[in-house]
């Protein structure tokens, strides 16, 4: 782990796999910005442990902008930068354009901007990274989601370009979870099923993401590289 006193920018840090990576890194004495959506219990976890906590709306440029202002208010510089942020929504019939919009909005250009607005920060902390959460749906597709699998597949084709064109001073890498975890809703049924879709057959929890993330921190030489986190779903 390096010594950098620069922050870590995680979007969309307020639940589920953001907010464990979130704790994961204050744990590990590392100062933290985040953004969140809606107000939530894990977002006044993070304000009471110190992190600094930002409003975001990606759904348009400029929110996105508008986050970027934000943000250069807080910090001078970026150890690093996670694309958690995500929205997952399926088209309905007369709304299909609309929601491949906020879709490409969220998953590509709020990373997009956020990379090319930050560069500056980043190129001030060494070592520097970029991470982007994407989605091991992409390798096969999504009958029912195709707005949101196509996007999660434009960030990943981000992630090759942002790599090439910051080295070597800003490694770029994603993560391709599939399963991680269950919602508490989810029936018995459903959870045999989708532990069936993988060869290793188990819900593993957020922390095998905060693995993967440490992981890409901490290797100086690896960019341009997308992690697979999904139990070897491609095997069955």
């Amino acid at each position: 782990m390096s010594g950098s006193t620069a922050p870590i920018l995680i979007t969309g840090a307020g639940q589920r796999l953001g907010l464990h990576c979130a704790e994961r890194l204050l744990d590990d004495g590392q100062p933290l910005i985040f953004t969140y959506r809606s107000e939530r219990e894990g977002v006044q976890r993070l304000r009471q442990r110190g992190a600094c906590a930002i409003h975001a709306d990606f759904s348009s440029e400029a929110g996105i902008l508008a986050f970027v202002e934000q943000l250069k208010g807080h910090t001078d510089s970026l150890r690093a930068i996670v694309h958690n942020a995500s929205d997952w929504e399926a088209e309905t019939p007369g709304h299909e354009a609309e929601v491949f919009q906020r879709m490409v909005s969220v998953h590509m250009l709020a990373p997009y901007l956020i990379n090319l607005h930050c560069e500056a920060l980043l190129r001030r902390s060494k070592p520097a990274d970029i991470i982007h959460i994407g989605d091991d749906v992409t390798r096969s597709g999504s009958a029912k989601r195709p707005a949101y699998c196509a996007s999660k597949a434009g960030l990943d084709s981000l992630t090759l370009s942002f790599a090439a064109r910051f080295a070597p001073a800003i490694k770029v890498n994603g993560i391709a979870p599939a399963l991680i975890q269950f919602n508490p809703g989810d029936s018995a049924e459903y959870r045999v099923k989708r532990l069936a879709e993988s060869a290793l057959g188990i819900e593993p929890g957020a922390e095998v993401i905060y693995q993967s993330l440490r992981y890409l921190l901490d290797n100086p030489y690896v960019t341009g590289t997308t992690l697979t986190v999904n139990g070897g779903r491609h095997l069955v």
